[in-house]
């Protein structure tokens, strides 16, 4: 049996929702695929958000139960203990439950008029003359052919559905593999401070993170390029020289694994009658490996493109190329750059990290955001900051404050 639909959504994600939210808003008929059984689960992800960036969105004020917590400062160590620490006035980041987070965005596109299926596996899309029309999904061990105008892929890192189609997926060999934890209580933070450990001994190719809560619990984990990352998250909780101590009565109540990608986006996010974002269009910043401030910004504009080439009757790769114009007009720049300062900070040892934080822990200055930019456009305010040299020792804020 064939179905028909104007905008078929692969992925009830964050990005999946917000961009059938987006395409349903403008006007479309709009259905969302999902595999798992319930919105936000598995959760792969802290939910360390930039506030200015939901702003942006037109996402604030969040729902109350979905905030854990906000904060006004960072502190980055370095392999050794050393500690730069930044703060602000007011909050400039939050903690949100995933779960929830993801459910409230799901509850915006439901009350937009958007259909969801869960427990649905999409297992390929429809390749007619080079044109996506729709998918195949699978019941059991029954396949059934759905047709559609446009296809947004929101699938996630794997890019199955890419790869299967034979389209270019994202840059395997930028893949980190990361771990995020809650553990029940934590020793000595300051509640409205996250945290930042790098170095090769404990993170190679990346960093570890605490993001306390309220209620005395926190969210830590950390990303490695080689080894097991769980091999990791216990020598960093069992022999950090700071973390260590905080984390001597912790009790890990909750873990999960998964890929990051850092390469920079796709080589190309459109085709004809298909959109792709999020992480399988690899939307996510290089240096902190944050993807859904980024993933929704793209998403939102896919499911504005989306609408209008259902109301132009235009599905072909040329129309929908806009999309990847308008979206690398916003970050663009921002992931170029984000990218070459990821390659810069892999190339730093143990011994050179430990130098830099003793020299950023030097300088004294007003720390305004407006004066330092925003924190999801890290490429544009380091370029700003070039013209007051001492607040270059900032930057360390930009490279490592939207965590995952």
């Amino acid at each position: 049996m064939e179905k028909n639909h104007s905008v078929i959504v692969v992925g009830g994600g964050p990005c999946g929702s917000f961009s059938a939210f987006s395409a349903a808003k403008a006007g479309a008929g709009v259905v969302v695929f999902e595999e798992h059984k319930t919105i936000g689960v598995p959760s792969h992800c802290p939910g360390h958000l930039s506030l200015s960036g939901l702003k942006h969105l037109g996402l604030l004020p969040l729902p109350k139960r979905v905030v854990e917590n906000t904060f006004k400062s960072a502190a980055f160590y370095s392999p050794c203990g050393n500690k730069f620490s930044v703060r602000f006035s007011s909050p400039v980041t939050c903690a949100v439950d995933r779960e929830l987070f993801d459910k409230h965005l799901a509850d915006l596109a439901m009350k937009s008029g958007v259909e969801y299926h869960f427990g649905t596996r999409v297992e390929s899309l429809v390749l007619a003359s080079d044109f996506v029309r729709g998918i195949v999904i699978s019941h059991g061990d029954k396949n059934e052919t759905l047709n559609s105008n446009i296809v947004i892929d929101a699938e996630g890192i794997s890019s199955r559905l890419l790869k299967r189609a034979g389209y270019p997926a994202l840059n395997r060999s930028a893949v980190v593999n990361a771990v995020n934890a809650e553990v029940d209580e934590i020793d000595d933070v300051e509640k409205d401070a996250v945290e930042a450990y790098l170095g090769r001994k404990y993170t190679p190719g990346f960093y570890a993170w605490i993001i306390p809560r309220l209620d005395g619990s926190a969210k830590i984990g950390l990303a490695t390029e080689k080894g097991n990352p769980k091999e990791y998250l216990h020598k960093f909780m069992s022999n950090h020289p700071i973390a260590s101590k905080k984390l001597k009565n912790s009790r890990i109540v909750k873990e999960s694994y998964h890929p990051m990608t850092l390469g920079g986006a796709v080589h190309r996010t459109y085709h004809s009658g298909l959109l792709i974002v999020g992480d399988a269009a690899s939307q996510v910043k290089p240096t902190t490996g944050g993807g859904i401030i980024f993933g929704l910004l793209c998403s939102k504009i896919a499911g504005e493109v989306a609408a209008e080439a259902i109301m132009s009757n235009d599905y072909s790769s040329e129309f929908l190329s806009q999309y990847e114009s308008r979206w690398k007009k916003e970050i663009g720049f921002e992931l170029t750059t984000m990218r070459y300062l990821r390659l810069m900070l892999n190339r730093l040892s143990d011994k050179e990290i430990d130098k830099l934080i003793m020299l950023c822990s030097r300088f004294e200055m007003d720390k305004s955001m407006e004066d330092y930019g925003d924190l999801d456009f890290e490429g544009t305010s380091l370029i700003r900051m070039i013209r007051r040299p001492a607040m270059l020792v900032v930057s360390l804020y930009f490279l490592f404050s939207s965590v995952i």
